[in-house]
């Protein structure tokens, strides 16, 4: 009788990649962690207790089919396993990447509840996604015939892409339209090479315009092209613009110079890795001392990044404890092993600036009482203010809606009293008909892997709504 290939939890400890060291990893923007190798790959996987109920698989966002995938690794069936991983997620190297896998299917596995160390899913399904384009098993998704729909997708982030992924798949024609320069919103502008590196995502943009999708860049909807115009083109519309407009302070010293918002500093420092010409304006942290202010991952990536541009000193404000932390603990331990100095129970109440910012003015913070969700609330210490020095200060506060029906001149678009799009919960529709939304401008700020789940749910919305006999006829 063959052995059995899984349930190796009890004789095999968790093992991750290796990380480069953090003296060597700070010095560039590549991936910090190496690839598993083929045995160590398919013995994590063999670690997989083939639960009869799956709660990674339930607490994954797009319910990928991870013990399948796992028990055909640890088989080495390793083409199979990308087959079952692609059927359930369109980007599965990208998850394994920057998916908060500790919140979600890792952080629910029954090996970890039992006191075993989770499965490390996260790793082995970029190891599968990886050794399936080295070899050849990532084709384009031309579909078997062509029908005539068009559908018009407004951001090229992840959730448009997705969208666009099964869409074209189904023979639909598809024109994605976006802001920047470059598709992967996001993806590609807002999320450092150390994390996910660019060629990851250019390959995935590749592979959709070898299938046919047409991108128009560059394309600011409202000011170069109007939203009635692409409605007017196209059979359907999904809005999947994300959300970029960044929180701001009201406070003493904002708006002076090298007080900056995070978006506008990881896309500077992106737009260089990619070698583009940029503006600085003040947004390089070579020689300075930084303060990132926020605890989301956003800031994560702030604070790391300004690591390897060479600054002097970098500190992140939080005005919450460690334990509070709304980022990935993964990504703070990080941060402290690469030389970011956290700074907890504190927030700013100004900044100090002359010509240029001088200092953060800092206010000391305790947990107070609980609010209606049961997390404590921050309280100001009086008396307990102090001046952080700073050349450099970052404000990662998060990210809210722009106001799209203003700016695109579509009144009847109904939003949220957020800003957000309202749409239907499962459908994705919204109160404009043929008009869908999906990720963060629906959810607010949210997950890759949830704005993922939206594009390739509202996919299967539009076709259903394509083949109803009302829009045929409308044709």
């Amino acid at each position: 009788m063959a052995k059995e290939p899984m349930l190796q939890f009890v004789k095999m400890a968790r093992e991750t990649p290796e990380k480069r060291p953090a003296s060597l990893r700070s010095q560039d923007f590549h991936e910090i962690y190496r690839e598993f190798a083929a045995a160590t790959a398919a013995e994590q996987s063999s670690r997989c207790s083939q639960c009869g109920v799956p709660f990674c698989q339930s607490h994954c966002p797009l319910h990928n089919n991870i013990p399948d995938w796992l028990r055909l690794t640890a088989t080495g069936r390793l083409q199979e396993a990308y087959e079952i991983s692609q059927a359930t997620n369109t980007f599965p190297e990208i998850c394994g990447r920057i998916c908060p896998q500790d919140r979600l299917c890792e952080g629910n596995c029954v090996i970890e509840q039992s006191g075993h160390g989770t499965v490390t899913i996260g790793a082995v399904e970029k190891y599968i996604t990886d050794t399936a384009w080295e070899n050849g098993w990532v084709v384009p998704g031309k579909p078997a015939y062509e029908r005539s729909e068009s559908v018009g997708i407004i951001g090229a982030g992840p959730g448009g892409l997705a969208a666009a992924d099964a869409l074209r798949r189904a023979g639909l024609q598809v024109t994605v339209y976006d802001r920047y320069d470059r598709a992967g919103g996001l993806l590609t502008y807002g999320i450092p090479g150390f994390k996910l590196e660019k060629d990851v995502v250019a390959r995935r943009v590749e592979q959709l315009e070898q299938a046919g999708v047409q991108f128009v860049l560059n394309c600011n909807v409202g000011e170069d092209l109007s939203f009635d115009a692409i409605r007017g083109q196209h059979d359907a519309v999904l809005i999947a613009t994300g959300v970029y407009k960044q929180r701001d302070l009201a406070a003493p010293g904002v708006g002076s110079a090298g007080v900056v918002q995070a978006l506008s500093y990881l896309t500077a420092s992106n737009r260089r890795s990619f070698g583009d010409e940029v503006d600085d304006d003040g947004l390089d942290a070579n020689g300075k001392r930084v303060v990132v202010i926020g605890g989301g991952d956003t800031a994560m990536d702030c604070v790391r990044t300004a690591i390897r541009q060479g600054a002097t000193s970098v500190k992140c404000l939080y005005r919450r404890d460690r334990a509070n932390m709304p980022g990935s603990q993964r990504e703070v331990a990080n941060a402290e092993e690469e030389g970011v100095e956290f700074v907890w129970l504190s927030a700013p109440r100004g900044f100090i600036a002359g010509d240029a910012v001088e200092g953060v003015i800092v206010q000391k913070m305790r947990l107070g009482e609980p609010d209606a969700t049961g997390r404590q609330m921050p309280e100001i210490i009086e008396g307990a203010d102090y001046v952080e020095p700073a050349d450099l200060a970052i404000m990662a506060l998060g990210f809210e809606p722009e106001d799209l029906p203003t700016l695109w001149g579509v009144p009847d678009l109904t939003v949220t009293r957020w800003g957000t799009i309202k749409a239907d919960f499962r459908t994705h529709a919204t109160s404009l008909p043929g008009v869908y939304a999906v990720g963060d401008i629906v959810r607010g700020a949210s997950l890759v892997v949830w704005a993922i789940r939206d594009g390739r749910d509202a996919a299967q919305s539009i076709l259903d709504y394509l083949a109803q006999p009302a829009v045929v006829a409308a044709e």
